[in-house]
């Protein structure tokens, strides 16, 4: 194998950790050797025997450039770059797994969305705990797994920690990804987009409860708005620059995640707005609801740092505590009457 060859791992068998994989094993088989790991070995040998991940991503071929590799000695024994698609909830116990193997100052590009119940850290930041300085990076933005495995227009957004805004890993990552269907922006504010990624979850469930309660469209565009004021807020509070908010890592994937049906969060709140319960609906879908698990933190976070977010914690009532939905629309829209 040439020398000039860059080693990338992939964490994760989901359809983000299977779709980033791919983009990176197909625009760059000429210098590039992508492996897959995730924690079970007899799924990636699926993968690899029917080219295809059918358990999140029927239907889609995968590359025959794209490797997968349940040891973990090997998988990441000539790692250069790292992405993590884990989710969050999932993240430390992960990295713990495999820490001993990543090698150090790799640069670790995490793609997960959502906020540690136990810690109320950020992705990046549990990388970081478990597997010590290093480069980190977080990719995100408007980007359905399966629109990507589609191959139709999407953009996303790479943004570096402080310690590495100087070096070229931004620009190396954005080069990496920008393919023909899928463009990637730079962006200076890593806390921000990692905030904006994993409130938009919460949002996106409440989105789904209006649907499944037939609300009507002023209710949905009502919530998105004030949603996305709820999320910059605390954004704000906890040190992230307002602009990020409104771009394609705020706005641009609340918007997705609220509306696409192919969304877990909406899905789950539409289910919930239609009146069945959380731990069924929880147990019947693929994947992970990372806005649940979100919602409990976020309101952590807030009341730690007194930002009022009513629609957070209307939802976390509605999940947590035994609230109906319509209690809650009701509550909302009843508060003291005040300026936007």
């Amino acid at each position: 194998m040439p020398r000039n060859i860059l080693h990338i791992t992939v964490i994760g068998d989901g359809a983000m950790a299977t779709v980033c994989a791919n983009i990176l094993a197909a625009k760059h088989a000429d210098h590039t050797a992508v492996t897959q790991w995730g924690r079970e070995p007899e799924l990636l040998a699926q993968f690899r025997a029917e080219g295809e991940n059918k358990r999140y991503l029927p239907g889609f071929k995968l590359s025959e450039h794209l490797q997968f590799e349940g040891d973990e000695a090997l998988a990441f024994k000539d790692a250069q770059l790292i992405i993590a698609a884990v989710p969050t909830q999932f993240m430390r116990s992960t990295l713990q797994r495999v820490a001993a193997y990543i090698p150090a100052k790799v640069p670790i590009v995490s793609v997960a969305k959502g906020l540690e119940i136990s810690t109320l850290m950020r992705p990046t930041q549990i990388i970081a705990d478990v597997t010590g300085p290093r480069p980190l990076a977080v990719l995100s933005g408007p980007n359905i797994a399966g629109e990507l495995a589609r191959k139709l227009p999407a953009t996303m957004v790479v943004a570096v920690d402080v310690a590495h805004r100087a070096g070229d890993l931004a620009k190396r990552i954005q080069e990496l990804f920008t393919c023909p269907y899928l463009r990637v922006y730079r962006n200076s504010d890593l806390l921000g987009v990692e905030l904006a990624g994993a409130l938009k979850n919460v949002v996106a469930i409440a989105a789904g409860i209006l649907e499944g309660m037939n609300a009507g469209h002023n209710a949905k565009a009502a919530l998105l708005s004030r949603g996305l004021v709820e999320i910059t807020r605390l954004g704000i509070a906890l040190g992230a620059q307002p602009d990020t908010f409104y771009g394609l890592a705020g706005l641009g994937d609340l918007v997705t995640t609220c509306f696409s049906p192919e969304g877990r969060n909406r899905t789950f709140g539409e289910r919930i707005g239609r009146g069945e319960k959380s731990d069924d609906v929880l147990k019947s879908i693929a994947g992970v609801v990372e806005g649940v698990p979100t919602c409990r933190a976020v309101v952590k976070l807030a009341a730690e740092h007194h930002v009022d977010l009513p629609i957070c914690r209307g939802l976390h009532a509605v999940l947590f505590e035994g609230s109906d939905p319509r209690t809650e629309i009701a509550g909302l829209m009843s508060r003291e009457l005040k300026s936007e």
